[in-house]
Formats: structure tokens, sequence, C-alpha cells
């Protein structure tokens, strides 16, 4: 055993030091797959492929390149060092990190795919994380670095406790490993149409190359190649939309032939008396729901907060999401136009099927509308984007449990231990969202329900921790109990449970679209409230405590 673990480490040690080798031999074993697939699978592609290979090298290059950063410090060094890049990001390379972090693979196909299938107006999720990346920098982004925090859950472990702390993990990390599976499985079905490659396959490589990367080079690799993947990613989408508009017409025009087979639902938004609305009736109170769901419940993520921390200072962490929130908007018109795309081509005149399952327009368009060479660059614009994510998320989700569940429980103080234990969660999260991506069928779905948990159990939480002084154990761990028990009895199709609790407006198929999930948080936020000011003589309220920075 020891020599095994020995064996490692110095395979690891070898790695971060000679990056240009270990990505030149991640690059040869791709390359050798390449060669077992094209006999496996007759429509493979090798062009496509080898530009896969090209990218994932590249990307391995840089995030193993950034473990070299870490040498010669202090154990508490180390730890700020890992998960927040030593607190020393500036505000260009925090925005491009920031912005490549929320435009990922299931931001990308999860919008192409909604507004193919759904319409323009439930492709809620490009302009509903962009409020609430401007929302978080204007009222939360500073004071949460003036604070020094290392974590989302710091506020509220000096609030509530540590216990209660790591029961809010629990949504967190589930969160965040829905997260993961939902831009794994988009990159597993944009790469298994456009490669001819098993769609399990395709994830289980990219999730192998973005858990390697990260647990050797932490949150610096992480904001060092978000910068290349982002811009590889606005550029390449950016580059495919001319060859992919039918000849003659503007987009003006694809507008005009989108309305025309959408109808109301091509708007952006529902007339303001929608319930009135034949066409909306019931729906228009559960797009309100999920409105208020995206803006706010983009909030509460420590995938958010981890590079609103890295930043230098507070104004930087301020400026870095509110810009952040703009570029996310140019970063989905490309998914937009393509998801309009494929809601009006006559697939049928082209001698085509059209998309299998929903979850695969984006990249269906790419490869049977673009020339060869544009649907390369388009793939890899969207490996660009799960990439970016995938990563982010996978150390977001690792840091949270080691310094907000295993140092106060398990650590006693020594920080030397804690980086040890960041990789070995690196490679059990990202384990856990792999399985999760092979079982997944649409992007958008597994999307959504990311912000669905966030929203209703942790926002009210992290919001009355910083902002009410009065609020104590006993009613956390109330509201707690009260956001799940409403939240499930709404039900959750995605993981198989029934609705439980007689909401109104229940559709026929079993829909709630009653608003039960704003209820829920209000609720929870409501009982944390009443419940803290009744029991402060059994529980008086703690403060929050600014840390010091490590020098």
């Amino acid at each position: 055993m020891i020599q095994t673990g020995s064996s490692i480490h110095r395979f690891y040690l070898y790695v971060v030091h000679h990056p240009l080798v270990s990505s030149s031999l991640v690059l040869t074993a791709l390359l050798l797959i390449g060669l077992l697939l094209q006999n496996l699978s007759p429509d493979f592609d090798w062009p496509s492929y080898g530009v896969m290979c090209l990218f994932y090298s590249a990307m391995f290059y840089v995030g193993s390149r950034s473990g070299k950063r870490r040498e010669n410090l202090s154990d508490k060094k180390e730890v700020e060092e890992m998960i927040l890049a030593g607190r020393s990001l500036p505000l260009g390379l925090a925005l491009f990190t920031m912005t490549a972090t929320w435009v990922g693979g299931g931001f990308i196909n999860g919008t192409a795919e909604s507004v193919a299938v759904d319409g323009l107006a439930w492709a809620q999720a490009p302009w509903g994380y962009a409020l609430s990346l401007i929302f978080g920098g204007v009222f939360l982004a500073k004071k949460m670095r003036s604070y020094n925090f290392s974590t989302l859950l710091d506020p509220i472990s000096d609030r509530y406790g540590d216990r209660m702390t790591a029961l809010l993990y629990i949504p967190a990390l589930l969160g965040e490993v829905f997260w993961t599976g939902a831009v794994l499985t988009a990159l597993g079905t944009t790469f298994g149409s456009i490669l001819g490659i098993d769609f399990n396959l395709a994830i289980i490589l990219s999730a192998l190359i973005a858990i390697t990367y990260t647990a050797i080079g932490g949150m610096r690799a992480v904001a060092n190649t978000d910068v290349l993947q982002l811009g590889i990613l606005i550029v390449g989408l950016w580059l495919t939309i001319p060859f992919l508009i039918p000849d003659g017409q503007s987009l003006g025009g694809l507008y005009g032939s989108y309305k025309t087979e959408m109808g109301p639902l091509a708007n952006f938004f529902p007339p303001l008396d929608g319930w009135k609305d034949a066409n909306w009736g019931d729906s228009y109170f559960l797009w309100w729901d999920s409105a208020l769901l995206l803006i706010f419940g983009g909030i509460p993520w420590h995938v958010y907060f981890q590079r609103v921390l890295s930043s230098q200072n507070g104004h930087v962490a301020r400026w870095l999401s509110i810009g952040a929130g703009g570029l996310c908007i140019v970063a989905a018109a490309p998914a937009v136009i393509i998801g309009m795309i494929g809601a009006t081509t006559n697939w049928s005149a082209l001698g085509l099927d059209g998309p299998e399952v929903s979850a695969v327009v984006l990249p269906y368009v790419l490869k049977n509308m673009a020339p060869a060479l544009i649907a390369i660059v388009g793939l890899g614009a969207l490996a660009s984007a799960v990439m970016s994510s995938a990563d982010s998320s996978i150390l977001s989700a690792s840091s949270l449990g080691a310094w907000n569940v295993y140092r106060p429980f398990f650590a006693k103080g020594d920080h030397g231990k804690i980086p040890r234990v960041i990789k070995r969660l690196i490679w059990i999260v990202g384990i856990a969202a792999t399985l999760i991506a092979l079982q997944v069928k649409s992007v958008y779905a597994l999307w959504f329900l990311c912000s669905d948990f966030v929203y209703c159990i942790l926002f009210p939480q992290l919001i009355l921790a910083l902002f009410d002084k009065k609020t104590n154990v006993i009613g956390s761990l109330t509201g707690f109990v009260v956001a799940l028990f409403l939240r499930l009895g709404g039900g959750e199709a995605v993981l198989g449970i029934p609705t439980f609790l007689p909401y109104p407006m229940i559709s026929e198929d079993g829909i709630v679209n009653f608003p039960f999930r704003t209820t829920t948080m209000l609720s929870s936020l409501m009982t944390i409230m009443i419940v803290s000011r009744l029991t402060q003589r059994l529980s008086p309220p703690r403060p929050l405590v600014k840390r010091e920075v490590s020098p």
C-alpha cells in the first residue's frame, strides 16, 4: 500500500512539474482511443475527433501547469491558493472565469433546446441567470469579499454553527452535482452527434480530463483554462451563425418564420394579464415562478461565490459579477438563433428525420446544416462551454465539503490535510456527476433542477445569515424543514418524486402551475425570521466574523 501510494504521489509530482510531457501523453492516449473507435463505429469522424483531442490536451496542459504555483507554501496558504487562487484574481481574469462558469454546456445546449421545443418565452435561463449575476454583484458580492469568507457557507456557519452548515451542505452539493451532470450530458449528446461516437464514452472521456486537471491545479487551473475556454466559446459559436442561416434570409426573417411556427410562445415574455390569455392560462404563474427561481436561485452557489471571494478586493468582486451578467447574454445569443433554426427547418425536405431527442437540437443543427469545418468549430465551442462549467462545479462542491464539513469536524486545526481531502472529493464528486449524466434524458430539465434546490432551501438561509442579525440556529433548522417539505410536496419528475401536497392549478399531465417554489422560498424565509425571534433566549443570535487573510 505504501509503495503504491508513493508511486501515485511521484506520478502526480511528475505531472505537475512536466505539464508539456503529461499533456502529450493525454493526446497520445486519446488518439489511440480514436483508432479503436474507428474500427467500432462506421460513422466515426476523424477530423472532428482530432480537434477534440487537441482541445483536451491543451486544456490539460494549461490546467496542470497551474499546479506549479503552489510550491513552498504554508498549509493554510496552500488551502487558500487551491480553493481561492490566493485571493489574487484581477478584474479581467475574474470576469472571464465567472462568465465561463455560467455559460456552460447546459446553458448553451439547454437554451437551444428550450427555444426549439418550448418557445422563446420559456428560454428564461439566459436573461434569468444574467440578472442573478447583476443582483448578486450589487447586493452581495462586496459584503462577502469584505468579510474574507472562504466559501458560500461561511456566513451560515457564523450564524447557525457547524452542524447546521453541514446539513445545508447537502442541497449545495446536490445543486453542484446536478449542474455538472447537466453540462456533461450536453457534451455527450454533442460529441455523439458530431463525432459519431457513443454518448456515454464522450461523457466519460470529458469528465476524466476535467477531473484530473482540476485536482492538479485547483482554482487557479480552473480560472486559467476558463480564459481560453470562454474565448473559444464566444468566437466559435458566433462564427457558425452565418453558415447556419438559410440563404437569403436575415435574422429578422428567421424570427418571422419562428413566430409563425411558435405563435405567442415566440415572444420573450408573456402578456401582463397572461392568466386571462387562452394561450397561457395557469402556466402564466408557472412562468413567473420559474423566472424568479432562475434570478434568485442563481445567486446562492459556491461556484459563483468562489470567484467573488477569489477576487483582489470588494470593488473587483462587485464589477466582475455585473460584467459577467452582460457577457452571458452575448454568449447565449447564438444558441437562441440556432434554436430558432432548429424549430423552423423542414427536416423532411432535407431528407432527414430531425433530432431524435430535444437535448441534441444544437449539435444536430451544426452537423446537418453547417459545412464540416464550421461544425468542427462549433464542436470546439461547445466543448469549451462544458469544460468551463464542469471543472468549476466539481471544485466548488469539493471545496465546500473540505472547508465546511471536514475542517470543523475532522481536521482539528490541521490545514495540511485539507488539500488532500479536496483532491479526493474532486474525484468523488466528479464520478458522481458522471454517473448522473449517463442517466439523464433532458439537459434543460436537469439544469433547471439545479437552481430549484438552491432557490427553495439555500437562498433564504444565505440572505438572512448576511442581513438579519436576529436569526439563530433554531430558526434556520425550522426553515430548512419547512422548505424541504413544501418543495418535495410539489413533486419532481426528474427524480421520480410524485406530488403529495394539494397545490392548486395542477394540470392533467401532473404539472403544478401554482408558484409553489417561490411560495416555498418565502415560507422558509418567514419561518426563519419568526422562529428566530421567538427563540432568542434559547439560542442567542451569533454575529458574522471577519476573517484575517493569510500573509
